[in-house]
């Protein structure tokens, strides 16, 4: 299955019949970036309100997602690869001043290279794909390693699971049933397998503790309603969604800083 053929599938989804003609990807994106600056409101200047960062819980999913259909879609890889990366750097300071209080924190990364990690991922998957020949699946093994390494012990944000967000997302697409297949990789990565912050629930007499980034899960009801169209566009908006980020970043930090 070469990218022009994944390109014409539909997106599969529980939820057929879309409001409006359902949601397009720069509503989406919005959803997103509303989710995660309510997160971060509440990492820094908003403390206590848990409910905040239950909600930024379902920020990442939707910009993984965006990832896989950006790779589908764009018309230049290399220029998409080169904006996300530079992005993922000109970052890195304010993140680490919003995450750990200095210019130089070398123990997590921000969310852009973990993006960046799954994009160079699903690049060489589908090279594989498409030319189905042993040598080319020898090499993109031999290059997903370093790459996999990266999400694993370099510490960017969401970590492997997030990386692997991004791969799922582009190799359940256009399955039968694709949104069952994500619906269910949510909840192993998200659920099952994710160590992290827990809140518990009393049920029948019964205490539970279940993972924060659980709320993730949820972000699957927007990605199902999303109606496969960009909608309206301009390059100050494409660049503007990318510069929200450390822009916001640097922002909290200085609000936290003199007046916190």
């Amino acid at each position: 299955m070469n990218k022009e053929t994944i390109k014409k599938l539909p997106t599969n989804s529980p939820l057929n019949k879309k409001p409006f003609g359902g949601l397009t990807s720069n509503m989406l994106r919005t959803l997103a970036v509303i989710f995660m600056i309510t997160d971060h409101l509440w990492a820094t200047i908003v403390p206590g309100s848990n409910w905040m960062t239950y909600l930024g819980r379902l920020a990442f999913p939707i910009f993984a997602f965006q990832i896989s259909e950006g790779f589908i879609h764009t018309s230049n890889l290399k220029k998409y690869t080169l904006r996300l990366l530079a992005f993922a750097v000109v970052s890195e300071i304010p993140f680490n001043l919003f995450y750990g209080g200095n210019w130089f924190y070398p123990y997590h990364q921000n969310v852009m290279f973990t993006l960046l990690l799954g994009l160079l991922a699903i690049t060489l998957i589908d090279k594989a794909r498409k030319e189905k020949t042993s040598k080319q699946i020898v090499k993109t093994v031999l290059l997903l390693i370093p790459i996999c390494l990266g999400a694993y012990i370099g510490f960017p944000d969401y970590g492997f699971w997030g990386f692997l967000t991004v791969v799922m997302f582009y190799l359940f697409r256009g399955f039968p049933f694709a949104w069952l297949l994500q619906l269910a990789a949510m909840v192993l990565m998200n659920i099952v397998l994710f160590e992290g912050q827990q809140f518990i629930v009393e049920f029948a007499g019964k205490t539970y503790e279940i993972a924060t980034q659980g709320f993730a899960v949820f972000a699957l009801i927007p990605i199902w309603l999303y109606g496969g169209k960009k909608g309206k566009s301009s390059k100050i908006m494409q660049y503007g969604f990318y510069a929200f980020y450390p822009v916001h970043m640097i922002i909290l930090y200085l609000i936290r800083y003199f007046f916190i």
